[in-house]
Parts: structure tokens; C-alpha cells; sequence
């Protein structure tokens, strides 16, 4: 029999309630920054449109509301918790391509002080994501549910 000891490795760190709290509230505060910001993308579509056509993106119209639909869907992912580090991954993309393409590109304002600012946030998430989301609970609720079905 050997003596091992278990240590939470990278990706399984320990969770606080300080540390669920901090990244819930990150969830929250970026879930509602991008689901404004995406909504935007259809209630200000002849603007978005403007801007897209001028970043010389291929199909503008296309791209506008496919950037919509991600920061919709992966800002409600992040604030409900729910495939929190896949959100925030794809999130940290559309990031770097606000910064690069209209920031750097354009040297629109916003691009170069909130989406980096968004970007630190999903970079986070990335990491730490788990903590205090459906996701790091999920596991468990599952391998309840299949024991109480298969008795």
C-alpha cells in the first residue's frame, strides 16, 4: 500500500468562499458588459455596420451579428455560470480582435481601455472560472442523479 498525498494540482485549485465570491462577481460584471455590448450589435446595427465596414472585416453585415450572437450568448454563459473557461475563451478572442482590429487599428477609445480590460477579466476566468459556477458543481449533481436512477 503506498502513502500518497493529494495536493490540488493546476487545475483543480482549492476554492474559498472569498474566491468564489471574486470570480462570481467577475462573471457577473463581464456576462452583462457583453450581453449590452451585444445587444447593441442588433438594436445599433446600421452603426455596428459603419464600424465593421471600416475595419475592412470580410462580410461586415455577417460579422456584426455573429459578433452579437457571441458576446449574447457567452456573456449569459458566463453570468449563469454555466461552460464558464469555453465562454471566456471565445469571449478572450472576440478581445483581442476589438483591440487589434478598432484599437490598435482605429484607435478607438473603448477598444484600448474596456476590451483590455475584458480581456484581463476572461484571462481570469480562464484560470479560475470554476469557482462558485454551475460548472465546478455540475460533476457531482450528475453522479447523484445516475446513482438515485440506476437504484
Amino acid at each position: 500500500m503506498s502513502m500518497t498525498t493529494h495536493t490540488p494540482s493546476e487545475n483543480h485549485p482549492s476554492s474559498s468562499p472569498a474566491t468564489d465570491r471574486w470570480v462570481t462577481g467577475i462573471r457577473w460584471a463581464a456576462g452583462i458588459v457583453f450581453v449590452v455590448f451585444g445587444i447593441g450589435k442588433f438594436v445599433n446595427h446600421a452603426s455596428e455596420l459603419a464600424s465593421f465596414r471600416q475595419y475592412s472585416l470580410p462580410a461586415p453585415g455577417a460579422s456584426v451579428y455573429l459578433i452579437g450572437v457571441l458576446e449574447i450568448g457567452g456573456g449569459m454563459l458566463l453570468a449563469g455560470g454555466l461552460l464558464v473557461k469555453a465562454a471566456a475563451l471565445a469571449l478572450a478572442i472576440d478581445m483581442i480582435g476589438a483591440i487589434v482590429v478598432s484599437g490598435v487599428g482605429r484607435g478607438e477609445s473603448i477598444s484600448l481601455t474596456l476590451a483590455p480590460l475584458l480581456l484581463v477579466a476572461m484571462i481570469f476566468l480562464i484560470r479560475f472560472g470554476g469557482h462558485g459556477s454551475v460548472d465546478r458543481s455540475l460533476p457531482a449533481r450528475l453522479t447523484a442523479w445516475r446513482r438515485r436512477s440506476a437504484a
